[in-house]
């Protein structure tokens, strides 16, 4: 009744004496209903100062802890061309076990005895360089006796210039004597012919000393002449001396260049030695190229070229392994806002996809079917999908991970924060704030020491 007109019905109509106005004026209809929301307000109140644990959520997936226990897949450094398969998915290989076998695609290869052929062409010139090493020593040799032989024959030509230079000291001094004796010859003869004259010597007397006279002359010029002969004989050892001075500087030149252009032979040698051998060791590895083995042991699990006779470049895969031995490691993502709150040491909460769980964020202690997990690396630089990568190792202080877990499912994570009130948590995300900033208690201690 909306009482807008001015005759009042509730005034002259006595409305409680109707079942339906004693239910809807009567004063004990919302007794319990006030005492539920009275114990509800309560309970809720009390609820609000409960603690509250703050949690930041992240989804990834299963991967392991190290590079070298991840599942990859194996390439052919060279091209090739498939020629037999000695596995099927699913197999297990020992490392070094052959995976397949292929063939050779490029023409330079395809002679079989290749290898045979280049270490026949290694031995023959290593052959060859042997021969430019005896023939340099063979030089050597040569160049030591011919200056041997240089010496020997100036140190007689330097005898014979001694010989000569005193011959022609010996020439020197028979000239001076017969220098002296014609004088004498000449004053006897001029005495005998003035004594022959005054009377007192026969004409014999005069004719014996114009004759001695006439001899000692003779003997004059002849020693003048052998002292003319020794002194050409000593210019003739001089030009001896220069003669064999340059006669085996000329042949001990070409003996060293012979050497040398025998050393380069060798060098040339040695050099093609060392290619070839280089190409041998080339050649020798591109043949164990030609089976695949299985870099480390594991499980085959898909073969990305198929068939026989299917040919590949150099770099494609091949087939898929998962190592047999790895530890197990979680792959999450966190934004951007919430990394400086992860820490390394920082216990996590994983739920596995496909293992049954009940969590509870703000209380881990009651969630049941998650494990404990433990931040070992925070990636510093943004991932593709705009969130920073964190990598998590299974907790040792908590339960073991499951065996059945398998690389690659997937995974939720619950990293733990601060405690705070509910009523707190709920005015924080009512106003979109990010949750408490906190260090760690141990790095707080580092900070501290420091």
């Amino acid at each position: 009744m909306l009482n807008i007109s001015p005759n009042k019905l509730n005034q002259t109509v006595d409305l409680s004496e109707y079942k339906a106005a004693k239910k809807v004026f009567g004063k004990r209809h919302n007794k319990h209903f006030n005492r539920l929301l009275t114990i509800f307000s309560v309970i809720t109140l009390i609820v609000m100062f409960l603690p509250w644990t703050q949690t930041i959520s992240g989804k990834g997936y299963l991967t392991t802890l190290k590079p070298d226990q991840r599942p990859q897949t194996i390439q052919s450094p060279i091209p090739g061309r498939i020629e037999k398969w000695y596995v099927q998915e699913g197999d297990y290989v020992e490392k070094g076990d052959t995976i397949l076998f292929i063939s050779e695609v490029k023409s330079e290869y395809f002679d079989p005895n290749l290898v045979e052929r280049t270490g026949k062409q290694v031995k023959a010139k290593s052959m060859a360089v042997t021969s430019y090493q005896e023939k340099v020593k063979a030089l050597n040799v040569q160049i030591s006796a011919l200056t041997n032989e240089r010496g020997l024959k100036l140190q007689q030509a330097r005898n014979k210039l001694i010989q000569s230079k005193l011959k022609v000291q010996s020439d020197s001094i028979d000239l001076e004597a017969a220098k002296t004796n014609i004088t004498i010859a000449e004053r006897q003869f001029n005495r005998t012919s003035q004594l022959q004259e005054e009377g007192l010597k026969a004409v014999t007397d005069v004719e014996e000393k114009r004759l001695k006279l006439q001899e000692t002359q003779a003997k004059l010029i002849s020693q003048e002449n052998k002292l003319l002969t020794s002194k050409n004989n000593v210019i003739n050892a001089q030009v001896e001396i220069n003669r064999v001075q340059a006669e085996y500087t000329d042949k001990i030149s070409k003996a060293r260049s012979d050497m040398l252009t025998a050393q380069s032979n060798q060098f040339d040698s040695e050099a093609q030695v060392t290619k070839l051998e280089n190409a041998y060791t080339n050649y020798a590895m591109r043949n164990s190229l030609l089976y695949i083995r299985a870099p480390q042991s594991g499980f085959i699990n898909r073969a990305l070229q198929s068939g026989i006779g299917e040919t590949f470049k150099e770099g494609d895969r091949l087939v898929g392994i998962m190592p047999s031995n790895f530890d197990m490691a979680v792959e999450t993502y966190v934004e951007p806002i919430d990394l400086p709150l992860i820490h390394l040491g920082e216990k996590v909460r994983i739920q596995f996809d496909g293992w049954p769980a009940i969590v509870f964020n703000g209380w881990p202690n009651v969630s049941f079917g998650t494990f404990g997990g433990e931040v070992v690396a925070v990636e510093t630089f943004i991932s593709p999908n705009g969130k920073y990568r964190v990598l998590l190792a299974p907790d040792k202080e908590d339960a073991p991970w499951p065996d059945a877990i398998r690389v690659g499912s997937g995974a939720n994570t619950i990293a733990l924060l601060d405690d705070v009130p509910i009523w707190f948590e709920l005015w924080r995300q009512l106003n979109g704030f990010p949750p408490n900033y906190y260090q760690p208690e141990n790095k707080i201690a580092d900070v501290k020491k420091k």
